[in-house]
């Protein structure tokens, strides 16, 4: 039962009876992270994944639109979980994503949303949304508010960056986070995260906020209209020159090749949506807005956060992988944040365009195995996963979010 309408009504209302539970003090803590330099195409200000992704899913935005991070970061939070993040010299540093990482664990702990919904209303997620339960679809919506945070901090200069806390709070109080619900889609916000990459600029307001320059703002609307057309189109030809049902239509074209949003491909001719968070809804007589919560809740949890988290640069150097070592060990490897079939796609592609045999990939378990020629085929093929968004690591992640 596809109904966006109804599908906000029921995130309002289990938010109206309160997201979080009251909140524990945040752990005093040490991370630190890893930097790498981005390398460019030549000629250009892009990395080969970026330009790739760009012309692939970005059309009609173009090159000079697009920003790109100077670095990228790894790192292990306090979950245990290996993350990657990219920051830009001249914008905010690599402090921000480790900051916004930590929040987001210390918002998905105090989730206090529990219990059980009605076969209707169970109809309307599974018809609706990419995620069925309740609490998975509030826990990516705390992660995207992270995520954007943190991308954002690739343009901070355009503002002035007066500290992680401080920019945060500048994007949240100027709206910027709802435009980004309302104006993003979520392949591209999640897409050009991964890829440390950002396509629209800020510009300062007389009265002390941010708001996106009129091209960002153009070109946001354009890759949303063209990304509902391709969708309307590929589900156009699938129910008439295949003959295949909607549901068939959205089971190949969206779950098993990921080359349409499911949202979209449903969307009602002429229909312009946006984050099922982002409408105001009224339950019980009052007014609730689920993004607004969120953000609110975000922002108080990372100032904490950036009171307890001590963030330091690992300055050790990079383990030598020119040495041998035992091939038929070194052919397996864990990518914690492989999280769906879109990522499997992406790594089986990253790995086929290297000539690197996949012998396994085991979404469940993070498991991939794929014959390697040498230690250092091994070492440039976790570079390029990591220029697409993903941490490889040796060992089984021994969390995982």
């Amino acid at each position: 039962m596809y109904d966006r309408r109804a599908a906000a009504k029921l995130l309002a209302s289990v938010a109206a009876r309160g997201l979080f539970s009251p909140r524990k003090p945040v752990v005093p803590v040490s991370l630190s992270y890893r930097a790498s330099a981005l390398t460019p195409e030549p000629g250009s200000a892009l990395t080969q994944s970026q330009r790739l992704y760009l012309a692939g899913f970005m059309r009609p935005c173009s090159p000079d639109q697009v920003t790109s991070a100077t670095h990228r970061i790894t790192w292990t939070d306090s979950a245990g979980i290996p993350n990657t993040g990219y920051y830009r010299v001249g914008g905010a540093g690599p402090e921000l994503s480790l900051l916004v990482r930590e929040t987001i664990l210390a918002l998905w702990d105090s989730l206090a949303v529990e219990g059980a919904i009605s076969d209707v209303d169970r109809a309307v997620l599974e018809g609706t949304t990419t995620d069925h339960d309740l609490r998975e679809i509030f826990r990516v919506g705390i992660e995207a508010a992270g995520r954007a945070i943190a991308q954002h901090g690739l343009i901070a200069d355009d503002v002035g960056y007066g500290g992680p806390v401080e920019f945060a709070r500048l994007l949240g109080d100027s709206g910027v986070l709802a435009t980004v619900a309302t104006s993003w889609f979520w392949e591209l916000q999640a897409s050009t995260y991964r890829r440390g990459m950002i396509p629209v600029r800020l510009r300062a307001q007389p009265d002390g906020g941010v708001r996106y320059t009129a091209d960002s703002v153009a070109v946001l609307r354009a890759m949303k209209e063209a990304t509902i057309a391709d969708a309307h189109a590929v589900m156009a030809r699938a129910t008439t020159e295949e003959g295949l049902s909607v549901e068939a239509a959205i089971g190949k074209y969206h779950d098993d090749l990921d080359l349409i949003s499911r949202q979209y491909a449903l969307l009602p001719a002429g229909a312009h949506p946006a984050c099922l968070a982002a409408s105001t809804q009224v339950v019980d007589g009052g007014s609730v807005n689920v993004l607004s919560l969120v953000s609110a809740r975000f922002l108080e949890v990372l100032g904490e956060v950036a009171d307890a988290v001590r963030v330091v640069a690992d300055s050790s150097p990079h383990p030598d992988v020119s040495a041998d070592v035992d091939l038929a060990e070194d052919s397996v490897f864990f990518v914690p944040d492989m999280s769906c079939q879109h990522c499997v796609r992406t790594i089986t592609a990253v790995l086929t365009a290297m000539d690197i045999p996949l012998v396994s990939i085991d979404l469940g378990e993070k498991r991939v195995v794929a014959r390697f020629r040498s230690p250092r085929n091994r070492f440039r093929a976790f570079e390029a996963l990591r220029d697409g968004g993903y941490n490889p690591v040796d060992a089984a992640p021994t969390s995982v979010a």
